[in-house]
């Protein structure tokens, strides 16, 4: 069987091909899923937040301010960016806790391109239990 020249190292392309999908591919995710995981965490934490809160007896001090001393506390532990806006505010007898910020994330090597993942999320009480 004879091979034209054409056809010679066409293996070898279609593996680099391969290889540089699965680096770029692994970059983006390896990039993209700490950020995509801590921002899940401070969801749920700001549900747990809103929800203690709200339970929190007379004695304890102002709920609003140990939710948002909480939020607070969770964001650091997340990896959060200092300039994410935090809001909490009593509404009609129901605590209500908003989030936001924008974090650019490198999902191609050598700063190529940065994808701006938005983050921008309320609670309240009453959102957690109705949800479920």
């Amino acid at each position: 069987m004879k091979f034209d020249d054409s056809q010679r190292g066409s293996v070898s392309f279609k593996l680099l091909r391969t290889l540089l999908f699965f680096f770029l591919f692994g970059n983006a995710l390896f990039n993209y899923l700490p950020v995509a995981y801590n921002t899940e965490n401070l969801r749920q934490e700001m549900h747990a937040a809103v929800l203690q809160g709200m339970s929190l007896p007379p004695t304890m001090g102002n709920p609003v301010e140990v939710t948002k001393k909480r939020i607070t506390n969770v964001m650091k532990v997340n990896n959060i960016p200092s300039y994410a806006y935090l809001e909490v505010k009593q509404v009609n007898n129901v605590i209500q806790a908003r989030v936001a910020f924008i974090q650019p994330i490198p999902v191609l090597p050598f700063g190529l391109y940065d994808y701006n993942y938005q983050f921008d999320y309320t609670t309240n009480t009453g959102t957690y239990l109705a949800k479920e």
